[in-house]
């Protein structure tokens, strides 16, 4: 059947999205082209009346087939990095502008599809979905065909896997190193490296005297701190690193005199909260060691 124009104006506005989505699930550019080709072609011959939400049917639908062919892909041996390494030099596709292809795979961070390639299929989706595009893990569970505690399980896997981390007992050095990382990505503004140090449910607390508007704020999940981070990459350059009560936390000290503090609370490595305090009666019973 042939969609009507409006239909057609629909998918090709949501083309970027799937073409992103499907891009960080397989890790290649050509598979990923063929992913959202699949998306049209199953568009094309779908009844779109009963469809409510065109945007989430078209996410289960690239979900589903990319699925399909990293079982395919695992099954077959395949290794897909090398895949994505041709695909990005231009060799797997010539109609392909070269510059496109860099700018995508800048954004979605060569170093963050090679720890991708570590997970299992499911452990993938589940963790694309829910951790970089913010699906619930019930929309996830609807499309993986599983329930949403098995969903959750995915993607807490995926993501001790993308940390490089297992259960392991509390490690000073791997806590520093983590918020060390976090005001590098502050900095550089690397929103993806942001999501590999937080916890999907991290809560990031500021108080009043930080938002100057006379109230604490409270953010809630790892998209929303990492853009409130990515907001505050200009007071990052004068942020360093220091020991606050024995702690790794990050300080401002303009003229040597503390202004801010910004404190972590960690699950292993993840960041599962954030306090940033900016009060001066309670900065003054921060104990602060800089270095």
């Amino acid at each position: 059947m042939i969609q009507d124009f409006s239909a057609l104006d629909r998918f090709e506005a949501e083309r970027p999205r799937l073409r992103a989505l499907a891009y960080r699930m397989l890790g290649a550019g050509a598979e990923a082209d063929d992913a959202v080709q699949e998306a049209w072609l199953r568009f094309d011959r779908t009844d779109l009346s009963q469809v409510e939400n065109l945007a989430a049917w078209l996410t289960t639908v690239v979900s589903r087939v990319c699925l399909n062919l990293l079982r395919t892909r695992q099954t077959r041996h395949e290794e897909s990095l090398e895949s994505f390494t041709a695909d990005w030099l231009g060799a797997a596709d010539d109609d392909r502008i070269p510059q496109e292809e860099a700018e995508l795979a800048d954004s979605v961070g060569l170093a963050m599809l090679v720890v991708l390639d570590r997970l299992s299929p499911a452990e993938r989706i589940a963790f694309v979905l829910h951790d970089m595009f913010d699906v619930a893990f019930d929309d996830i569970a609807h499309m993986m065909e599983r329930n949403s505690a098995a969903v959750r399980q995915l993607a807490s896997r995926a993501r001790v896997k993308v940390r490089g981390t297992g259960a392991q007992a509390p490690d000073p050095a791997r806590r520093r190193h983590a918020v060390e990382a976090y005001l590098t990505a502050t900095r550089t503004g690397d929103f993806e490296a942001l999501l590999t140090l937080l916890d999907p449910e991290v809560e990031l607390r500021a108080d009043a005297a930080v938002t100057g508007a006379g109230r604490p704020l409270t953010l809630q999940g790892a998209l929303a701190v990492a853009r409130s981070a990515i907001e505050a990459v200009p007071r990052a350059r004068f942020t360093a690193f220091a020991l606050v009560d024995g702690g790794p936390a990050l300080v401002m000290a303009p003229l040597g005199r503390l202004s801010l503090v910004i404190r972590f609370t960690f699950a292993g490595t993840a960041m599962t909260a954030i306090d940033i305090t900016a009060d001066p009666d309670r900065l003054r019973a921060f104990d602060v060691t800089l270095g």
